[in-house]
Order: C-alpha cells, then structure tokens, then sequence
C-alpha cells in the first residue's frame, strides 16, 4: 500500500497530476517480476534526476493474473479494478491467459471493464537495435488500435453446441446466409461509437504533437458494413469536427494539385492487406493509423519485428479517464526468475506514460538514456546474440546501466 502520495484526479476533461502521485501497478507473470525490478529503478532515477526531488511516484501494487490467484483465488480481483478507476493511471508487465479459466485474456477483460478502448502502440527505431530491414530508421508510427470490439468482442459459440446451432439456423432461414453446420460463430461488431472515439482522440493527439498525417487501416472493401463502415465514420470525425486542421487525400489532389497545404493534417486511408506492404517499403509515408482491433494487433507487432522486436515495443490502453500502460510481449515463463530478459518494453510503456502525465522530460531521459546504453552494447541476452562486440547484461544490470547514462543525456539534453 502507497503510505504517502496524492490522488491522481480527472477535471473539465484532463488529468490533474500532483508533485507526487500515486501509481498502482501490476508486477506481471512468467518474467514479470524481474522486467519490474529493472523498470522501477529506471522511473526512480529518471524522476529524481529530473526534478531533484520536486517530484516524486508512489508505487502501489495491485493484483492480477497468477500472483492474484494464489493470493486471493481469482484471476482479476474486483480490488484491482477499484484501484485504476480511483487512481486513474497504472502500469503492468505481461499476464498470463488461464488455460480453461472464466476469463479468455486478462489484458482483453481490463480493457472492456474500464473501456480502454484505445491501445496506443509507438513504432520508433532506436539506433543500433539489431533489425531484420535493411532502413529501420524509417519506422517512426504512431499506432491508435480500437480495443473493445471486433472479433475481440468474444461474443462466438463453439461448433455442435445447441447456441451455434441456433445462430446458424437463424441465419441461414431468417437472413438469407450461407453456411455450412458444422461451423463456429463468431460475431464482430464495429460501432459508431467506438470507431469515432478512437479517430478522436487520434487526431488530437496528432495535431498536439504536430504530426504529418493519421492513415485509416481498414478491410472495408470486403467488409463492407463492419470495417467499411469503420472508414466512413473516421472520415466523419475528421471532417465534421476538425474541418479546418485536416485536409483528406483525396482532397489533395481534386483541389491543391497534389500538393498538401502548409500547416493541415493529412487524413487518408489504407486496405488492411495493403498497408503491411506499405510498413516495409514506404515506411517514412506513415506517421498516426487507426485501425480496428484484429488489424491493429497484427500491424503493431509487424511494424514492432522492423525495430527489434516485442522487447523493445511500449505499450499504452487508454480510455477516458483511465490508462494503464503494459508491456507489449508475453510471459516468457521459462526465463521466469533468472534476472535475464529484456525489460525494454515495460521501460518505454514507463516512458509513454509520464508524457501522458506531463512529465515529458522524464520520458525523454529514459529513451535517450535507453537508447545510448544500448548504443554502448551493454544489453540483455537477446540483443547480444546479434550484435557483435556486445557485452551481456542482465535485466537489474540493464536497468543500472540505464541509470548510470541519465546525467550525461541530461546534460545533452540541457533538462
């Protein structure tokens, strides 16, 4: 339990972050343990060296996945959810999914209780990060996944049972639908409201930090009244409400010759298949992309394997009001322990997050520190086994060596 601290609070629309607020967190599972041991010593530093005890986190620990079930006998206790709505922000590692279990993904049920209905996921290369392209550098995007709905929805029924049986059976006599009997069901709703809250927000954030363009990923000319419709609503939001800071594509070239305007946001859209293509071959021509659930999931981890991997991909859920950032790969249970995997992820999600709180310099610290120990060689197993000359670390080592790069990154950053 955080003995001191101050309440995060929630006003006209905007967070009210105080000199010290208090943060709950979720250690993780499988590796969990570790990944936060080297992730806390880095947030500590950073803030400390920053604002030279001015301001200050109070972590507080709150359960979920195996450590909550041994603990209290269920997966996500009710106590968990109570404390992220009353102090608004958190942070976890990585969950484990129950085989078998009530729940199907610990991190899909937090994200519909608190209608976290945003998963923002940075795509930035960090230089000298072993990558399988031959210009990483050109990934810098900005990924807005919707994170309630879709095929995510887990509205199915399994093939045989009575309720498949009766879906089909509805369906094909009452709809007109063809299908075979022996299928599973599943049902992908996309809303109104869903779709236009995440292109919202996306376009805020891109005109507040001066982003070039925001892309609608979308497979809406096969499906036409789910994904189709997600298009047609982005593009709503984006004319409706933001008319005089956007400009489509299409636009573009009917009224401005192909040449954007200085100082508008370029809105355009993408076929889902076609824009894994685009992240590899014009990756530089993609900054902000919308997208629906299951595209999002796939297209964030294609454009994360361009800079590195999972291990170096943040992660944040965000809602109004609440956001709990994450760690973006697995367990990793056989690793679980042995103070060797990489905490990179958990340490940049950290970074998104206090420049959600406003703490920019303190984000900013922690990549460039990041980013130079890596530059350093001095990292953790599985980065070492691809760069030559490396010297092998382990995650508190990692952590301490991003501790120890702070003050000449803020000396070089003049902060």
């Amino acid at each position: 339990m955080a003995k001191q601290g101050t309440k995060i609070g929630f006003e006209n629309g905007k967070l009210v972050v105080p000199d010290d607020p208090i943060i709950p967190f979720i250690e993780g599972d499988g590796t969990g343990p570790d990944i936060w041991r080297a992730s806390v010593m880095v947030f500590d530093a950073a803030v400390d060296k920053v604002y030279k005890g001015k301001k200050k986190i109070f972590w507080k620990e709150i359960y979920a996945g195996e450590k909550a079930f041994k603990k209290f006998n269920t997966w996500l206790p009710d106590e968990t959810l109570k404390a992220v709505e009353e102090h608004i922000v958190g942070i976890k590692g990585p969950l484990t999914t129950p085989v078998g279990g009530g729940i199907r993904s610990l991190n899909v049920t937090l994200r519909q209780k608190l209608n976290l209905f945003a998963c923002v996921r940075p795509v930035k290369y960090i230089p000298s990060v072993p990558s399988p392209v031959k210009h990483p550098e050109k990934m810098n995007v900005i990924i807005f996944r919707e994170n309630t709905e879709d095929v995510y929805s887990g509205i199915e029924w399994a093939q045989g049972t009575p309720e498949a049986t009766k879906v089909i059976k509805f369906l094909k006599e009452e709809m007109g639908a063809k299908m075979r009997d022996d299928a599973g069901v599943g049902i992908k709703p996309i809303s109104i409201t869903g779709t236009k809250q995440l292109m919202r927000m996306a376009i805020k954030y891109a005109l507040d930090k001066k982003r070039k363009s925001v892309t609608i990923d979308h497979k809406g000319n096969i499906m036409k009244y789910t994904e189709g419709a997600f298009r047609e609503w982005a593009y709503q939001v984006a004319k409706e409400e933001f008319r005089d800071k956007i400009v489509t594509e299409d636009e573009i070239e009917k009224e401005y010759n192909g040449k954007a305007p200085a100082g508008k946001l370029i809105v355009k859209d993408r076929i889902a298949d076609n824009m894994f293509q685009q992240v590899l071959t014009r990756a530089d021509e993609y900054d902000i992309i919308v997208t629906p659930n299951l595209n999002g999931d796939y297209l964030s981890d294609a454009c994360a394997a361009q800079i590195g991997g999972l291990g170096m991909a943040p992660g944040g859920n965000i809602g109004i009001p609440y956001a709990m950032f994450e760690a973006t790969h697995g367990t990793a249970p056989k690793y679980a322990g042995q103070d060797k995997v990489n905490p990179g992820s958990v340490i940049l999600s950290g970074a998104m997050m206090f420049e959600y709180l406003g703490w920019d310099p303190v984000s900013e610290v922690i990549k460039e520190s990041l980013g130079a120990t890596i530059k350093q060689k001095r990292v953790t197993y599985d980065l070492e086994r691809q760069m030559e000359g490396a010297k092998l670390l382990k995650s508190s080592e990692f952590g301490k060596a991003i501790v120890e790069n702070m003050d000449g990154v803020i000396k070089k950053l003049k902060i």
